[in-house]
């Protein structure tokens, strides 16, 4: 959909989060005396206060707010609808040919060259690289998404030259018509099936990363996982390769604890893992695509290992937050599924003493995870519902003869789990919040989540 085709219609913006907000600015900035409309299932005194102050100025809006909002959709032309809404609400379906989304109007309405990256866990981490990376190459580049700005924010002063990384969810993928220039996909793992009906449209949303990409543009993903290979055997996009495997295939591979790039004609080792802060074979994973598009634009080696080597973990992120109390605490508190919590104890290895997990219920399988944990040094575990309830009779049903059970404890609020920890981690080891669950039932997100975890690790509870 292209900007002029705005101008004369009847415009509604579904969902007033931070990308609904970004939306009516754009559009106010665009049209100043265009009558436009707001819908929200909150009623206006739990809506943003800014965004409540910029309302109560705006002669020019209709606001449809509170339990009925969805019934204002038959009023307009078109609607521009937040991520978040469900796409299987039986009024959006209705009106499913007048939705569009900031991620839409941008790529429609971008002259600059997008990078798209998506996976279930990683990707602000990869798009962050990658912004550091090109900027550290002198290139004019913005980082959008949930880790960057609003794409429809930087759209007024987008220009040909200018490149945008976008940190694409499935949800901003789900009805895509357009894919990314270069196109990273790092991994798919079972997620958000509260959103979806199952997992198979979750996949079908992940693989519009590339799906209309054409021979001209670039498809950067990790053959050592199916799903991943499966997509990748339907784009017209040229294919490059990331894997801690060598495939003898261009791209970034392993080899002797060093990351190599491989292209037509040569094989060059870029960066020993030992000089990287990042810590995990998953985050060389994240590491690799940045190394790939580096090459991809000609960047010297030099700068893109400068980038790698500046670059910190981003918080709730295997976050090292320090030792108190000769215990060493890290914040992961945005592993919401088990695969990223393996992960990290992966990482962290035998050092692992004690591990914080549970949480909302997504009916995530935790076979796998009360495995790692009964064959790991972890001692006790600290459980939140409702997850963490399951997750301990998951522990006890792979139980096999000769493994010891960690103690273990419930707690319902972030307070008495950090106090548990004190209590029973030993001196010397870590303390890791990585749940394998989302945070919504007792945490606004996971951002809350980590940053109650810090605050309480900071008061020494219990000294």
């Amino acid at each position: 959909m292209k900007l002029k085709e705005l101008k004369n219609k009847k415009i509604l913006i579904l969902g007033l989060g931070q990308e609904g907000i970004s939306s009516y600015s754009f559009l106010r900035k665009l049209y100043p005396e265009k009558r436009i409309g707001l819908a929200d299932q909150l009623n206006l005194n739990k809506l943003n206060k800014n965004l409540q102050v910029e309302i109560s100025k705006d002669k020019n809006l209709n606001l449809h707010l509170g339990k009925n909002y969805l019934n204002a959709l038959s009023q307009y032309q078109i609607i521009i609808k937040s991520p978040g809404i469900s796409p299987f609400l039986p009024q959006i379906k209705k009106s499913k040919d007048k939705i569009t989304s900031q991620t839409r109007i941008f790529f429609d309405n971008c002259p600059g060259m997008i990078i798209g990256i998506t996976g279930t866990k990683g990707k602000s981490t990869s798009a962050s690289l990658i912004y550091q990376t090109l900027k550290e190459g002198g290139f004019d580049v913005s980082l959008m998404g949930n880790i960057g700005n609003p794409a429809l924010l930087l759209l007024p002063k987008a220009k040909k030259k200018m490149i945008f990384v976008y940190e694409l969810s499935s949800h901003q993928l789900y009805d895509l018509e357009k894919s990314p220039n270069i196109a990273v996909l790092l991994n798919i793992f079972r997620e958000h099936l509260d959103y979806y009906q199952n997992f198979e449209q979750y996949v079908q949303a992940k693989e519009k990363i590339t799906l209309f990409q054409t021979k001209e543009d670039y498809f950067i993903y990790n053959p050592s996982l199916d799903l991943s290979r499966k997509i990748a055997q339907k784009t017209k996009a040229q294919k490059l390769h990331f894997s801690l495997n060598d495939y003898h295939q261009p791209g970034c591979f392993l080899k002797n604890q060093t990351i190599f790039y491989r292209s037509d004609s040569q094989e060059e080792k870029i960066v020993e893992t030992k000089v990287i802060s990042l810590e995990g074979e998953f985050n060389l994973l994240n590491i690799m695509p940045t190394i790939t598009i580096g090459k991809l634009f000609n960047i010297p080696n030099k700068k893109i290992v400068k980038a790698i080597k500046k670059f910190k973990p981003l918080e709730h992120r295997l976050e090292r937050m320090g030792t108190y109390r000769e215990i060493t605490f890290y914040n992961d508190s945005l592993s919401t599924i088990p695969e990223a919590t393996i992960k990290a104890i992966d990482a962290l290895a035998d050092k692992v003493g004690t591990v914080i997990l549970g949480g909302y219920e997504r009916n995530q399988n935790y076979n796998q995870l009360a495995r790692k944990i009964l064959d790991s040094q972890i001692k006790t575990i600290i459980l939140f519902p409702t997850t963490g309830e399951r997750i301990w009779q998951t522990i006890n049903k792979q139980k096999e003869k000769g493994d010891s059970l960690p103690k273990h404890f419930f707690a319902n609020n972030m307070e008495e789990a950090v106090r548990l920890t004190y209590q029973h981690t030993p001196k010397g080891k870590i303390c890791l919040l990585s749940p394998a669950a989302p945070s919504f039932n007792l945490f606004k997100d996971y951002k809350e989540r980590g940053n109650l975890f810090k605050k309480f690790v900071k008061k020494r509870l219990g000294s």
